[in-house]
Protein backbone atom coordinates (compact mmCIF):
# COMPACT_ATOMS: atom_id res chain seq x y z
CA UNK A 1 0.00 0.00 0.00
CA UNK A 2 2.59 2.13 1.00
CA UNK A 3 4.43 1.94 -2.87
CA UNK A 4 1.35 2.31 -4.22
CA UNK A 5 0.89 5.83 -2.31
CA UNK A 6 4.22 6.43 -3.12
CA UNK A 7 3.86 5.96 -6.98
CA UNK A 8 0.87 7.69 -7.08
CA UNK A 9 2.43 10.57 -5.42
CA UNK A 10 5.40 10.22 -8.51
CA UNK A 11 2.85 10.38 -10.50
CA UNK A 12 0.99 13.66 -9.52
CA UNK A 13 4.28 15.07 -8.61
CA UNK A 14 4.59 14.87 -12.23
CA UNK A 15 1.42 16.01 -13.28
CA UNK A 16 2.09 19.12 -11.54
CA UNK A 17 5.68 19.37 -13.06
CA UNK A 18 4.09 19.09 -16.38
CA UNK A 19 0.99 21.62 -15.65
CA UNK A 20 4.02 23.81 -14.53
CA UNK A 21 6.53 23.41 -17.54
CA UNK A 22 5.22 20.63 -19.87
CA UNK A 23 3.56 23.29 -22.16
CA UNK A 24 7.28 25.47 -22.57
CA UNK A 25 8.73 22.22 -22.86
CA UNK A 26 7.52 20.68 -25.56
CA UNK A 27 7.26 24.04 -27.46
CA UNK A 28 11.06 24.13 -26.82
CA UNK A 29 11.56 20.41 -28.19
CA UNK A 30 8.69 21.24 -30.96
CA UNK A 31 10.69 24.56 -32.06
CA UNK A 32 14.31 22.31 -31.67
CA UNK A 33 13.11 19.57 -33.94
CA UNK A 34 11.79 21.79 -36.62
CA UNK A 35 15.29 23.63 -36.44
CA UNK A 36 16.91 20.63 -37.10
CA UNK A 37 15.15 19.35 -39.81
CA UNK A 38 14.54 23.08 -41.28
CA UNK A 39 18.49 23.07 -40.97
CA UNK A 40 18.21 19.92 -43.22
CA UNK A 41 15.98 20.69 -45.52
CA UNK A 42 17.94 24.28 -46.01
CA UNK A 43 21.13 22.39 -46.25
CA UNK A 44 18.83 19.99 -49.06
CA UNK A 45 17.14 23.18 -50.89
CA UNK A 46 21.37 24.87 -51.26
CA UNK A 47 22.64 21.55 -52.72
CA UNK A 48 19.70 21.45 -54.93
CA UNK A 49 20.67 25.15 -56.22
CA UNK A 50 24.14 24.65 -56.44
CA UNK A 51 24.01 21.72 -58.45
CA UNK A 52 21.29 23.36 -60.84
CA UNK A 53 24.17 26.85 -60.67
CA UNK A 54 26.30 23.80 -61.56
CA UNK A 55 24.43 22.72 -64.62
CA UNK A 56 23.66 26.52 -65.82
CA UNK A 57 27.46 27.43 -65.79
CA UNK A 58 28.48 24.07 -67.53
CA UNK A 59 25.70 25.42 -70.15
CA UNK A 60 27.69 29.04 -70.29
CA UNK A 61 30.68 27.32 -70.89
CA UNK A 62 29.69 24.94 -73.67
CA UNK A 63 27.76 27.87 -75.34
CA UNK A 64 30.76 30.23 -74.85
CA UNK A 65 33.27 27.48 -75.96
CA UNK A 66 31.73 27.39 -79.66
CA UNK A 67 31.22 30.99 -80.05
CA UNK A 68 34.87 30.80 -79.51
CA UNK A 69 34.77 28.58 -82.05
CA UNK A 70 32.78 30.32 -84.64
CA UNK A 71 30.18 28.14 -84.45
CA UNK A 72 27.39 30.09 -83.22
CA UNK A 73 27.21 33.92 -81.68
CA UNK A 74 27.73 35.17 -78.31
CA UNK A 75 24.13 35.59 -77.73
CA UNK A 76 23.52 32.30 -75.57
CA UNK A 77 26.30 32.10 -73.43
CA UNK A 78 25.73 35.98 -72.49
CA UNK A 79 21.76 34.85 -71.73
CA UNK A 80 22.74 31.72 -69.68
CA UNK A 81 25.40 33.72 -67.98
CA UNK A 82 22.88 36.74 -67.32
CA UNK A 83 20.15 33.67 -66.25
CA UNK A 84 23.15 32.89 -63.49
CA UNK A 85 23.06 36.13 -62.47
CA UNK A 86 19.33 36.80 -61.95
CA UNK A 87 18.31 32.91 -60.41
CA UNK A 88 21.62 31.97 -58.50
CA UNK A 89 22.93 35.26 -57.93
CA UNK A 90 24.20 34.01 -54.57
CA UNK A 91 26.69 31.29 -55.96
CA UNK A 92 30.03 31.30 -56.87
CA UNK A 93 29.03 30.00 -60.48
CA UNK A 94 27.57 33.53 -60.99
CA UNK A 95 30.16 35.41 -60.19
CA UNK A 96 32.36 33.12 -62.90
CA UNK A 97 29.27 33.96 -64.77
CA UNK A 98 29.53 37.67 -64.21
CA UNK A 99 33.73 37.38 -64.98
CA UNK A 100 33.03 36.11 -68.10
CA UNK A 101 30.68 38.72 -69.10
CA UNK A 102 33.59 41.16 -68.08
CA UNK A 103 36.22 39.32 -70.69
CA UNK A 104 33.70 39.49 -73.34
CA UNK A 105 33.00 42.95 -72.79
CA UNK A 106 36.76 43.71 -72.31
CA UNK A 107 37.26 41.98 -76.00
CA UNK A 108 34.61 43.98 -77.68
CA UNK A 109 35.82 47.71 -75.78
CA UNK A 110 32.83 47.85 -73.94
CA UNK A 111 35.11 48.85 -70.68
CA UNK A 112 32.09 50.84 -68.83
CA UNK A 113 30.45 46.86 -69.59
CA UNK A 114 33.33 45.36 -68.04
CA UNK A 115 33.50 47.48 -64.95
CA UNK A 116 29.74 47.14 -63.93
CA UNK A 117 30.27 43.10 -64.38
CA UNK A 118 33.58 43.19 -62.40
CA UNK A 119 31.62 45.95 -59.86
CA UNK A 120 28.93 43.25 -59.47
CA UNK A 121 31.31 40.83 -58.58
CA UNK A 122 33.14 43.10 -56.20
CA UNK A 123 29.64 43.59 -54.62
CA UNK A 124 28.84 39.40 -54.25
CA UNK A 125 32.40 37.94 -53.45
CA UNK A 126 33.88 37.53 -49.82
CA UNK A 127 35.88 40.71 -49.11
CA UNK A 128 39.82 39.12 -49.07
CA UNK A 129 38.40 35.65 -50.97
CA UNK A 130 40.34 34.88 -54.14
CA UNK A 131 37.06 35.73 -56.55
CA UNK A 132 37.38 39.09 -54.86
CA UNK A 133 40.79 39.78 -55.36
CA UNK A 134 40.65 38.38 -58.90
CA UNK A 135 37.62 40.78 -59.84
CA UNK A 136 39.92 43.59 -58.06
CA UNK A 137 42.89 43.06 -60.26
CA UNK A 138 40.58 42.69 -63.61
CA UNK A 139 39.09 45.92 -62.34
CA UNK A 140 42.07 47.86 -61.98
CA UNK A 141 43.00 47.18 -65.66
CA UNK A 142 39.51 48.25 -66.98
CA UNK A 143 39.68 51.60 -65.00
CA UNK A 144 43.22 52.16 -66.37
CA UNK A 145 42.06 51.44 -70.02
CA UNK A 146 39.13 53.73 -69.85
CA UNK A 147 41.89 56.38 -68.27
CA UNK A 148 41.10 56.46 -64.68
CA UNK A 149 44.66 55.82 -63.49
CA UNK A 150 44.57 56.51 -59.75
CA UNK A 151 41.63 54.90 -59.20
CA UNK A 152 43.16 51.59 -60.83
CA UNK A 153 45.92 52.50 -58.81
CA UNK A 154 44.19 52.58 -55.43
CA UNK A 155 43.17 49.02 -56.20
CA UNK A 156 46.53 47.88 -56.47
CA UNK A 157 48.27 49.26 -53.74
CA UNK A 158 51.12 46.85 -51.91
CA UNK A 159 49.18 44.96 -48.98
CA UNK A 160 46.09 45.00 -50.52
CA UNK A 161 46.58 42.23 -53.35
CA UNK A 162 46.26 39.41 -50.50
CA UNK A 163 47.32 35.93 -52.43
CA UNK A 164 48.17 37.73 -55.52
CA UNK A 165 51.08 40.03 -54.73
CA UNK A 166 53.05 38.91 -57.90
CA UNK A 167 50.07 39.19 -60.28
CA UNK A 168 49.26 42.70 -58.31
CA UNK A 169 52.90 44.24 -58.97
CA UNK A 170 52.65 43.66 -62.73
CA UNK A 171 49.59 44.39 -62.88
CA UNK A 172 50.68 48.50 -61.34
CA UNK A 173 53.84 48.20 -63.24
CA UNK A 174 51.11 48.21 -66.72
CA UNK A 175 49.11 50.63 -65.53
CA UNK A 176 51.98 53.35 -64.64
CA UNK A 177 53.73 52.29 -67.89
CA UNK A 178 50.60 53.25 -69.61
CA UNK A 179 50.51 56.36 -67.92
CA UNK A 180 54.13 56.72 -68.97
CA UNK A 181 55.58 56.88 -65.08
CA UNK A 182 58.40 54.54 -66.38
CA UNK A 183 60.46 55.12 -63.13
CA UNK A 184 57.88 53.89 -61.08
CA UNK A 185 56.57 51.17 -63.55
CA UNK A 186 60.29 49.65 -63.64
CA UNK A 187 59.98 49.82 -59.82
CA UNK A 188 56.81 47.78 -59.94
CA UNK A 189 58.24 45.27 -62.29
CA UNK A 190 61.24 45.04 -60.15
CA UNK A 191 58.96 44.14 -57.05
CA UNK A 192 56.68 41.39 -59.01
CA UNK A 193 60.40 39.80 -60.01
CA UNK A 194 61.40 39.73 -56.79
CA UNK A 195 58.01 37.92 -55.91
CA UNK A 196 58.44 35.19 -58.96
CA UNK A 197 60.05 32.47 -56.86
CA UNK A 198 57.32 32.29 -54.16
CA UNK A 199 54.23 33.20 -56.73
CA UNK A 200 55.43 31.59 -60.09
CA UNK A 201 52.29 30.76 -61.08
CA UNK A 202 50.94 34.74 -60.98
CA UNK A 203 52.61 35.75 -63.89
CA UNK A 204 54.64 34.57 -67.48
CA UNK A 205 58.40 35.42 -66.34
CA UNK A 206 59.55 35.82 -70.00
CA UNK A 207 56.75 38.78 -70.46
CA UNK A 208 57.93 40.42 -67.25
CA UNK A 209 61.55 40.47 -68.03
CA UNK A 210 61.21 41.67 -71.42
CA UNK A 211 58.81 44.85 -69.79
CA UNK A 212 61.93 45.36 -67.57
CA UNK A 213 64.10 45.17 -70.29
CA UNK A 214 62.32 47.12 -72.90
CA UNK A 215 61.81 50.36 -69.99
CA UNK A 216 65.63 49.94 -68.93
CA UNK A 217 66.42 50.27 -72.29
CA UNK A 218 64.41 52.80 -73.08
CA UNK A 219 65.74 54.73 -69.57
CA UNK A 220 69.01 54.13 -71.11
CA UNK A 221 68.11 55.93 -74.16
CA UNK A 222 66.48 58.96 -72.25
CA UNK A 223 70.05 59.51 -70.42
CA UNK A 224 72.51 59.31 -73.33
Amino acid sequence: MESYRTEEEQVEALRRWWDENGRSTLVTIVLVLAGTFGWQGWQRYEAQRSDSASDLYQQMLEAASMAGEGIVNGAPAERLASQLRSEYGGTTYAQFAALHQARVAVAGNELAAAEGHLRWVLGKAPAGSDMALMAQLRLARVLAAQGETEQALKLLTPGSSGKFPAASALARGDVLAAAGRDGEALAAYREAQALVEQYPAQLNIATLEAKIQSLVAAGAEAGA
